[in-house]
């Protein structure tokens, strides 16, 4: 038989776990709580947050995306021969080089 101590807990606390515990005794209770807190630490950090390198791979993944829209209805407005002006061209050209300035960094 394991040996057994007495943990003192206030009221609230009491109140907390008669509440939650369901059909499990407070002792079975308590240590299904211990493991699970465990288990979600030793697991590493949980799927509510981005690491630096996952936003960055996001970010290059979002601008190369884009500079591909671009690069898409650039050669495809110029393919059907639609007249664009010079400044439009300049304006998206620009926009091109800075986005590909921007993915190398």
């Amino acid at each position: 038989m394991p040996e057994k101590r007495m943990l003192i807990v206030d009221a609230e606390t009491m109140k907390r776990i008669e509440e939650n515990r369901g059909d499990m005794n407070i002792s079975e209770f308590i240590n299904f709580l211990i493991d699970s807190q465990f288990k979600r630490n030793v697991s590493g950090p949980s799927n509510s947050h981005v690491t630096k390198e996952e936003f960055r791979q996001f970010e290059q993944g979002i601008k190369e995306l884009l500079r591909n829209f671009l690069e898409f209805f650039l050669s495809y407005g110029l393919e059907l021969g639609k007249q664009t002006s010079d400044k439009e061209l300049d304006k998206l050209t620009q926009k091109l080089q800075s986005l590909s300035l921007h993915s190398k960094d």
